[in-house]
Parts: C-alpha cells; structure tokens; sequence
C-alpha cells in the first residue's frame, strides 16, 4: 500500500497534479510558489509535515493568509494551482496518515 501511494505521489509531481506546464506559465510567480510547495512535499517527512501542521508560525500564517486572498480573487489562477498541487499534497497527506 505504502508503495503503490509513493508512485501516485511520484506520478502527481512529476505531472503537477493535472495542471499543465502552460497553464502554469500564464503564471510564473505562482509556477515557483507550486514548484517550493510539491518540493517540500516531496522532501518531507511525515513527521516534519506534522510538526508544521501543529506549529506553523506567525510567518507562514501571514503568507498562507495573503496567497488565499489573491487565489480567492483570482478564479482561473486558483483553478491552475489547485490543480496542480491538490492530488500530490493529498497523496503525501495521505501516506502519513493525516487525512483518513
């Protein structure tokens, strides 16, 4: 099971997540953001993405709250990033036992 979501987990960021390299191109601020995310994403460990969950800090906050804001303003660019990390985060998530 552990292998077969480390291939779905591979798979997704090697595609980013079903969002396409133009898509992203329209983009490229958010084309380094998506590309920093699905890293550490790769990079992580279970534990490491836990201890960040239960502690994210003041600045991560900050700019989680400002990315929000701009996605919520912005419908096709939110589309675009969805796609492209929604399927890996959701696999890594999934393998460390974060979501059911």
């Amino acid at each position: 099971m552990r292998r077969i979501a480390l291939v779905t987990l591979t798979l997704g960021l090697v595609s980013f997540g079903g969002a396409s390299a133009q898509d992203l191109s329209q983009y490229p601020i958010m084309d380094k953001v998506v590309k920093k995310i699905l890293n550490k994403y790769q990079t992580s460990t279970c534990e490491q993405l836990a201890a960040e969950k239960a502690n994210p800090g003041a600045l991560q906050e900050a700019m989680a709250a400002r990315a929000v804001k701009i996605l919520r303003e912005n419908p096709d660019m939110r589309k675009v990033f969805i796609d492209a990390v929604a399927a890996p985060i959701a696999n890594k998530m999934f393998e460390c036992g974060m979501i059911p």
